[in-house]
């Protein structure tokens, strides 16, 4: 039995398994994808300590730091957690099953849809949730981005680097993104911004050709694009915590208390996934909260054994 599952593998879960190891606490980090959302982002430069790194090599350097002090990653997709009579049972879906006394959810979060006509239809046919993931596809190709924060805006400005033209939409009263971004936009030479009241419609028959919206005086704009990249945020997943009881907020937002602890004993959450941190999404609190989980464990296995 381990003395601590991790489940999750982008910062907050990394985070937390660099400090598992610095307590000498047995554990194991579950994830589908190690790095997270992160490994999508195009360019950080908020990350203290570094300047200007992209997402993918800022997440190599936290799964070699996790390796080098002696943690353990398997990608791998949890189903199923339960509680049983000294501990956890986690089941993953190859099959197999761990147990662990206690449980640290850095379960991250998943892309948010605009949830309109033709979008499931057109998912992978010139819709996409990451720019960084897709834009060689669109190489050449006339795109628009839906958002109005940070990560459109830094999508947009790396699709810049592929594409014939960008265009920026965001709704009304949402637009948040630095205005250094906006600067930086505006010197491509290929990224307009402008705004909408509402997306009517995907055009397109095998794949995506174009996208309706209305503006806030209630004309209808069309824009003949190839490409629709959809960043306008993301919503925990929880699923797996509301399975096993864990509460969560309004906004299904698990809630944790000062030390990362749930409303379930030896369940602890870090990350984007929680009420911690003011619910300031960033890599850097994330790290944080999985620090502070992994010292709740072991303060909390320390005094058990005492």
């Amino acid at each position: 039995m381990y003395d601590l599952v991790i489940i999750g593998a982008g910062p907050a879960g990394l985070g937390a398994s660099i400090y598992a190891s610095r307590y000498k606490l047995n554990h194991l980090v579950l994830g589908a994808e190690v790095g997270g959302q992160v490994v999508e982002a195009w360019e950080i430069e908020n990350y203290a300590g570094i300047e200007s790194i992209s997402g993918k090599d800022l997440m190599e350097k936290f799964k070699k730091q996790t390796i080098d002090l002696g943690g353990t990653i398997v990608s791998a997709t949890v189903t199923k957690i339960s509680k049983n009579y000294d501990g956890f049972e986690i089941i993953t879906d190859d099959g197999k099953k761990r147990e662990a006394k206690s449980v640290i959810l850095a379960l991250g979060m998943k892309p948010r849809k605009l949830n309109i006509p033709n979008e499931d239809k057109f998912i992978g046919k010139g819709i996409s949730y990451c720019a960084t993931c897709d834009a060689m596809f669109s190489r050449g190709k006339d795109v628009v981005v839906i958002g109005g924060g940070d990560s459109a805006a830094t999508a947009a400005l790396h699709l810049a680097e592929f594409v014939n033209s960008v265009q920026l939409l965001f709704k009304d009263g949402t637009k948040v993104f630095e205005p250094a971004w906006e600067q930086r936009m505006a010197e491509t030479g290929k990224i307009a911004v402008a705004s909408f009241e509402k997306i009517d419609e995907i055009l397109g028959s095998e794949s995506v050709a174009g996208i309706v919206y209305e503006t806030k005086d209630g004309k209808k704009k069309e824009l003949k694009v190839q490409g629709i990249f959809i960043e306008i945020g993301s919503t925990p997943g929880v699923m797996l915590a509301k399975d096993l009881g864990v509460e969560t907020d309004e906004q299904n937002y698990i809630v944790v208390k000062q030390d990362q602890s749930t409303n379930i004993e030896n369940v602890y959450a870090a990350g984007d996934v929680t009420t911690g941190s003011n619910k300031f999404r960033q890599i850097i609190t994330a790290v944080a909260e999985g620090a502070v989980a992994a010292g709740s464990v072991y303060k909390k296995l320390k005094l058990v054994k005492k």
